[in-house]
């Protein structure tokens, strides 16, 4: 059985001497494909245990079931295990990886006429039992305070839903997976500046479809550099 087929759960690594944060986990998995490149099945095995969760979430925006995000994320990663030996020394692991899984979601939504929006109630599944505070506590949310938050995230779920893939791509990118400005460009293989614009109008769009149950927003002031 190929490493791609098995899926084993690999605990995560602490990251690379001298590297932090994203830089270090960019660094870690092209080397870890690097090596699966020459044949070692093992760094194929951390490489998969490392991003599956990142690609799952990613396919979801785009997909909308957790079904269906599974099947994009196995289906990812035995097209990365049979192209392993086309990626390039000196190339980064991650843009490419994202491209081949950013292909795959779309070509699965274009050959079912999906292109359009998605439930993404599982996204959120659970999430209404996130109130359940311990009443001894005193800094516990009142139960008003606790059902407001729970309209504010069914208000959210419903207009992100009805964005394109595209603006629920870029906004899971950017603010679910929390990647910096540059590593979504090179993820998308579009300019910074590019990234910048569609963020802008994909989160004007969702302000749009929530309307008064609109939540706060990010300042981008602030992270344009990052």
């Amino acid at each position: 059985m190929s490493p791609a087929s098995r899926f084993p759960e690999i605990p995560l690594k602490g990251p690379a001497p001298g590297a932090k944060g994203p830089d270090a986990m960019a660094i870690e998995v092209t080397r870890l494909m690097l090596a699966a490149r020459d044949g070692d099945h093992r760094a194929f095995d951390d490489l998969v245990g490392r991003l599956r969760g990142r690609a799952f979430s990613i396919a979801h925006s785009l997909v909308g079931s957790r079904e269906d995000a599974h099947d994009m994320t196995q289906e990812t990663f035995m097209k990365v295990f049979r192209a392993r030996e086309t990626f390039r020394e000196g190339e980064a692991f991650l843009p490419w990886f994202h491209r081949i899984l950013r292909n795959t979601c779309y070509s699965f939504l274009r050959k079912r006429g999906r292109l359009r929006k998605v439930s993404l109630s599982s996204r959120w599944r659970g999430a209404e039992d996130e109130g359940d505070y311990d009443l001894a506590d005193p800094d516990a949310p009142a139960p008003s305070a606790r059902a407001e938050a729970g309209e504010r995230t069914a208000a959210f779920r419903e207009a992100f839903g009805t964005l394109s893939a595209r603006d629920r791509e870029i906004i899971t990118l950017r603010h679910f997976e929390e990647l910096s400005y540059r590593a979504i460009a090179e993820s998308l293989d579009i300019p910074q500046g590019t990234v910048m614009s569609r963020l802008f109008h994909a989160r004007r769009r969702l302000r749009e479809r929530l309307g008064d149950a609109v939540a706060e927003a990010p300042n981008t002031t602030a992270e344009e550099n990052r």
